[in-house]
């Protein structure tokens, strides 16, 4: 078994490493080497890669661009994120886009060919730390049982309090008298048991 691997780096030193790296393991084979995801959309759909490692920040489309694009056009094709970026939004934004898996760039050498076997077997490999931030990001989003007390209508009413909105703000959004409104917060706040807008934000989304 061979793996077949293409790279998305713009970084010539990064890109040759990778490549020394990938070509000179048994297993795998770099077939595609590209700098920007231009040229790497063009070319991937008919190259039968088995996994594609890109970076994010790249000079014109990132390569979270480059993966939305490729990804509905190569669904044998396997999008692993290899990247400097860390932060929970860019992490999620690149799972969604359909991306396998994501590393860090101070990944060890063992650890990158490791996940891009992972990715090849059906996983879904990620640099521990960013593993973590998006266990944390699930429990901090974590449904609230007070939510449950409330009707869509008043958890929709609730999401515009929380955003500051007046009584006859919410009332023109939802398409309802204010005083239908009132009569709806008052339903929210006798079934949270609390007094206030603050009380019932507060208990709902523990802030």
């Amino acid at each position: 078994m061979t793996i077949k691997v293409g790279i998305i780096e713009d970084e010539k030193e990064i890109r040759e490493n990778l490549v020394k790296l990938i070509n000179g393991s048994e297993g795998f084979t770099c077939c595609q080497v590209y700098s920007n995801a231009e040229d790497a959309i063009k070319d991937i759909p008919g190259a039968g890669l088995d996994v594609v490692l890109t970076d994010i920040n790249l000079p014109a489309k990132s390569g979270i661009d480059c993966v939305i694009e490729l990804k509905p056009k190569c669904l044998n094709t396997n999008f692993l994120i290899c990247t400097s970026f860390e932060d929970t939004e860019t992490v999620f934004k690149a799972l969604k886009a359909g991306a396998t898996g994501y590393l860090i760039k101070t990944t060890q050498p063992s650890k990158l060919l490791d996940s891009i076997v992972e990715v090849y077997n059906g996983g879904s490999p990620m640099s521990s730390h960013i593993a973590r931030k998006v266990v944390m990001s699930f429990k901090e989003t974590e449904v609230n049982p007070e939510l449950e007390k409330l009707s869509n209508r008043e958890k929709e009413i609730l999401d515009y309090l929380s955003k500051g909105l007046r009584y006859k703000e919410i009332a023109d959004r939802v398409f309802l008298s204010t005083e239908t409104v009132r009569t709806h917060i008052r339903n929210i706040y006798e079934k949270l048991q609390v007094n206030s807008r603050t009380d019932a934000l507060n208990k709902v989304f523990k802030r």
